[in-house]
């Protein structure tokens, strides 16, 4: 049976389709004020510089949003993610500072696959044994922390510990750009080409969408739902290294907390945390947005004390716009159906 999903077929014929194109345009016109209001305090800001900062900042980011997406989108939540930051980050530290000699490319593979291995067991929980995600998620979060301690026995991989070809992978340039710019930019032509353009990209939208139907129409929704959790495992793994290559220190709280960040870059991006509806142009600017706050407030002499409030209300604020009006958009629907 065809798979059709409201992202890629309903979306043409609904009206709700102008919603998701405004809430995008919309975002990106906030970001372009955003920017001019801050040039405007201080001229350094739009500096070329600055620009290729931000961006490199953001880059871990990004590419961590494109995992969550894909799991808010099958209506679950990944709450391990900096966990899982922190455990591959610190392993493949310690292989470094062992054997000094080892390749950089190994050690982003050594990391992607602790990730992905990390979530395999929870796309286990979720899809075999039924727990919810927020629940196997929460448990993992705590155990892969422990782990991290444990492994760590509290103690800090430092820079010095570390090989210049492992600290390059994160700080080197290629063409006049950070290294970390191109993976991320890599990750977000996959993505969009997975999303998009093959069948297991329309089944996530599917399962996301309506469960029932993804079923009656003989999609695997654990077969789906495992999938999704493993590779978002596999990016944390993979930022893992990147986090510590770029930080060049490696330690038990890596990335705490980090998983909220990366959940608000969805939300900001369109993604719903109902599932079934989300895409990576909304994710990427809310991701750059959320980049731009964290290096604006500081050149605007925020004081740190303001600057986590000021982020969380411009999140409330862009929640509270984005329910209003999609909600006289569904009404608007609604009245012309009945028409």
């Amino acid at each position: 049976m065809e798979i059709k999903t409201e992202n890629l077929e309903l979306e043409k014929k609904n009206p709700l389709a102008l919603f998701y194109q405004f809430r995008e345009l919309g975002l990106l016109f906030f970001i372009v004020i955003l920017c001019i209001g801050v040039q405007l305090r201080n001229p350094s800001f739009l500096t070329g510089e600055n620009i290729l900062d931000m961006a490199t900042n953001t880059s871990i980011l990004v590419i961590l949003a494109l995992g969550m997406m894909i799991v808010l989108i099958t209506r679950g939540i990944d709450l391990s993610i900096g966990a899982v930051i922190a455990l591959s980050g610190m392993l493949t530290a310690q292989l470094v500072a062992a054997n000094p000699s080892v390749n950089p490319f190994l050690c982003l593979l050594i990391g992607t696959v602790i990730g992905a291995f990390c979530g395999m067991i929870i796309g286990v929980l979720i899809a075999k044994v039924g727990l919810l995600p927020i629940i196997a998620t929460l448990a993992l979060m705590n155990i892969f922390r422990g782990l991290t301690f444990l492994v760590s026995d509290g103690e800090w991989v430092s820079s010095y510990q570390m090989s210049e070809g492992f600290v390059e992978i994160a700080t080197g340039t290629f063409l006049g750009l950070n290294h970390l710019i191109w993976i991320a930019a890599i990750f977000c032509l996959v993505f969009f080409y997975f999303l998009n353009y093959t069948r297991t990209g329309r089944q996530i939208y599917a399962v996301g969408s309506n469960p029932q139907s993804a079923a009656v129409s003989g999609i695997k929704q654990g077969r789906i739902l495992f999938l999704v959790y493993t590779i978002t495992g596999g990016l944390s793994g993979l930022c893992g290294v990147l986090w510590v290559s770029k930080f060049a220190s490696a330690q038990g709280d890596t990335a705490s907390g980090y998983e909220l960040t990366v959940i608000a870059a969805c939300i900001l991006g369109g993604v719903s945390i109902a599932g079934g509806s989300g895409k990576l142009a909304g994710v990427l600017l809310g991701a750059i947005l959320l980049g731009i706050l964290n290096n604006a407030l500081p050149l605007l002499n925020v004081s740190p004390f303001w600057q986590n409030g000021i982020q969380g209300f411009i999140i409330l604020l862009a929640v509270i716009v984005n329910a209003i009006v999609k909600r006289r958009v569904e009404r608007t629907h609604l009245l012309r159906r009945a028409g």
